[in-house]
């Protein structure tokens, strides 16, 4: 069984950097050096990521390997995007973040992850969205065997950069 753990505010930075590694080892080379720095600076930075872990609406969940590396995170919370035309908003929530370590990728962590966040999801309310890359075939595999359907397409900014990703939803 893989454990998890809520974060504290102590464990803003580490988010923070891990959140930077990981999306710069995956999408880094899509984008402009420029671009990809400038989103990175704004995108989640450690004071954001503290004002959310103390936040009532927001909470993250780790999963740290024996010498309590971060091996992936879960960050959940209120819808931050607008959604297409026709998707409710009421009693959704969004799945804002899901990254894991190159290294962990199969062994479990993310679907932990995934269960926990769909637990926490329930337990407030009655859809779960969540946008995602459209050439990230992996992730969109993934989410789709949770029941996850695709409702419609996110311009997703990085810098000057606009990426087409897709919402997706999951009635809960």
């Amino acid at each position: 069984m893989t454990a998890i753990q809520l974060a504290t505010p102590g464990d803003a930075e580490a988010i923070a950097a891990f959140a930077n590694g990981s999306f710069t080892h995956t999408f880094g080379h899509i984008y402009d050096p420029a671009d990809l720095a400038s989103f990175l600076a704004d995108w989640n930075p450690p004071e954001r990521v503290r004002a959310q872990i103390a936040s009532d609406d927001h909470d993250i969940a780790l999963v740290r390997d024996a010498a309590g590396a971060i091996l992936g995170y879960i960050k959940m919370g209120p819808l931050d995007f607008d959604l297409p035309e026709g998707q409710p908003t009421d009693s959704a929530v969004e799945l804002h973040q899901l990254y894991v370590d190159e290294a962990a990728k199969g062994t479990g962590v993310a679907a932990a992850l995934m269960d926990w966040g769909i637990d926490w999801a329930r337990g407030r309310a009655a859809i779960l969205y969540l946008s995602v890359f459209t050439e990230n075939d992996r992730a969109q595999a993934f989410y789709r065997r949770y029941g996850f359907y695709d409702v419609g397409r996110n311009a997703f900014r990085v810098g000057n950069h606009i990426d087409e990703d897709r919402f997706f939803r999951l009635d809960l």
